[in-house]
């Protein structure tokens, strides 16, 4: 995007992947929930989220080790101008879906448009941004765009190839879960149990297995991946010895519950992964298509109510720092205090309609660690008052004697994001809130959220250090209306949409940054989530015998980490 890309040429491979890293063994994954569908690419169903990762391919590929660069993957050159007005492909020859058959020109135009009418709701923006797809050769092909955005010649690179063959004709975006998508990656479903197993096995004729984006990569011969009711019994499947690794989101947890005898033999080993990647946004969302979510001093009363430090010293020994904003630990995040003058002037055209704080500063509120958070109590209690509300024989109403209520919407397979709704609820009973904690299964979850049918709802939006395009469907005004869409807070506000048309249009490094800190002011003092916790370094608990490269990306740990670049090796050494 900005430069030239870090490898040369000529690199071997990746440079946090061992080229020389031996194929082979077996391990087993765990999912909470289940799945009813195997086509990753539709918004019906809930697909088992590693098959993107593990079946599918894309013209290129992206290097976990530096933001903004991709390397070729099915396409062996690209060609684009300094406009970046359109971007030209050309296919490898020895390209092939996993049947054997030759990956062409005419799948990827078919693939472009099939994602961009049928396909999940994130497929559509980059459809709609294109004027043309048109053949320039045997090989080749042309995507012309009818926007100027700068970063479409590489998003256009990542869109997962399908087989004409295969769909052509057909209602791709109801298919049955046994009509499973033809890919070209290096692994193949070969096995399922509805909603309760799926097994992958390596293509040993995988096409792309010398190409260097793929070299000391994709090294187990078989990955299963089973699923459990919910994270508590994945656990303990873990601990049986039933699941090769897992990933842990408690410190407090990693410090005292990793302690069974597998790990004393020396059988399971604990491994860290510190990252430079931004923490995302994780917590409580709230639903501002519905009263009272509609009024941002509602929405920062609970922020208020929410007693983040003695929550985070009760459920994680206080291990965990918050999330600051949306881009917090990295270069990326606001900057503390009123904005500087690069980010003040990409706002101050939108200052009548900024949320408070935006432009002067804002910041989390911090509470005293104390069970009762008296100041935060009050705080609260004062921006429900400048809303209209008043407490009445200890409930809280507004100005037509309604009652505060709302339901919070979480998954029944996740006992933490349980356990702090149930502690946040007794601060908002304080109130005189009538908060609920609802839980429904995964299938129901994905239903509801989906459709934007909740209140307020566990939220988790992980954020790249090089964001771009698809920020238009976490929080663009025209996602707010579209179902299926990332926007579950309902954001519409010209001044997110223009924060997000600099970042696309920026040109230098220094451009680019200021706009997404713009971008992290607004969201951030929006007051659209409730922040928990952020992890700072991925934490996974695996058998001994997975093996690791000792260069880690700056992105750490992720699906293109592990199990991508992990290996078996019984040897012991």
């Amino acid at each position: 995007m900005y430069g030239d890309p870090a490898l040369p040429p000529d690199f071997v491979s990746l440079p946090y992947a061992n080229p020389d890293a031996p194929k082979g063994g077996e391990i087993t994954l765990g999912n909470a929930g289940g799945f009813d569908s195997l086509n990753p690419f539709v918004r019906k169903g809930t697909a088992p989220w590693q098959l993107v990762h593990f079946t599918h391919e894309s013209l290129m590929g992206r290097s976990w080790d530096e933001p903004f660069a991709l390397y070729g993957l099915l396409a062996e050159s690209v060609d684009v101008p300094d406009s970046r007005a359109w971007v030209e492909f050309t296919l490898r020859p020895e390209a092939r879906f996993s049947d054997g058959s030759p990956v062409t020109v005419e799948d990827v135009i078919f693939s472009y448009g099939l994602l961009g009418t049928e396909g999940h709701p994130k497929y559509h923006g980059l459809w709609r941004q294109i004027d043309r797809i048109e053949a320039t050769g045997p090989r080749s092909l042309r995507i012309t765009f009818n926007t100027a955005n700068r970063e479409l010649a590489m998003l256009a690179g990542m869109r997962p190839i399908l087989s004409k063959a295969q769909w052509e004709g057909r209602d791709f975006a109801n298919a049955p879960l046994g009509d499973i998508p033809l890919g070209t990656g290096p692994y193949t479903i070969t096995g399922y149990d509805a909603g309760r197993q799926v097994t992958l096995t390596r293509n040993p004729d995988y096409w792309g297995k010398d190409v260097p984006f793929r070299r000391g990569t994709h090294n187990f011969d078989r990955i299963r991946i089973d699923f459990y009711g919910d994270g508590n019994v994945l656990f303990e499947a873990f601990k049986a010895g039933e699941i090769s690794a897992v990933r842990e989101f408690n410190a407090e947890t990693w410090a005292t519950q990793y302690d069974f005898p597998a790990i004393d033999r020396g059988e399971v080993v604990k491994s860290t992964f510190p990252h430079q990647k931004p923490s995302g946004m994780t917590g409580f969302v709230m639903n501002t298509r519905r009263a009272p979510f509609d009024d941002w001093r509602v929405r920062d009363a609970l922020i208020h109510a929410f007693n983040f430090e003695y929550i985070n010293e009760t459920l994680t020994g206080g291990a965990l720092p918050r999330i600051g904003s949306y881009f917090s630990n990295s270069v990326l995040a606001m900057q503390p205090g009123p904005a500087p003058a690069a980010v003040a002037e990409l706002l101050e055209p939108f200052a009548d309609s900024l949320p408070e704080g935006a432009l002067s500063g804002y910041a989390l509120p911090v509470a005293d660690g104390s069970a009762r958070n008296r100041a935060g109590i009050r705080a609260a209690m004062k921006q429900l008052q400048a809303a209209g509300y008043s407490a009445q024989d200890g409930t809280m109403r507004d100005p037509q004697g309604n009652s505060l209520s709302f339901s919070i919407l979480l998954s029944k397979g996740n006992a933490e994001h349980t356990k702090i709704a149930e502690l946040y609820v007794q601060a908002l009973t304080r109130l005189g809130i009538d908060a609920r904690v609802e839980t429904v299964d995964e299938a129901q979850l994905t239903a509801r959220v989906n459709s934007f049918d909740f209140d307020m709802a566990h939220f988790r939006r992980a954020l790249s250090l090089s964001p771009g395009n698809e920020q238009r469907f976490y929080w663009g005004s025209e996602a707010a209306s579209q179902e299926g869409s990332r926007n579950l807070m309902g954001v519409q506000s010209p001044a997110v949409d223009a924060m997000i048309d600099a970042m696309l249009a920026a040109r230098t490094t220094e451009d680019f940054t200021a706009a997404t800190r713009a971008l992290d002011r607004v969201l951030t003092a929006g007051r659209y989530v409730i922040p928990f916790w952020q992890f700072d370094e991925g934490l996974i608990a695996h058998r001994a015998e997975m093996r690791y490269p000792d260069r880690i990306p700056i992105y750490g740990d992720g699906p293109n980490f592990m199990p991508e670049v992990w290996w078996w090796d019984t040897s012991g050494n």
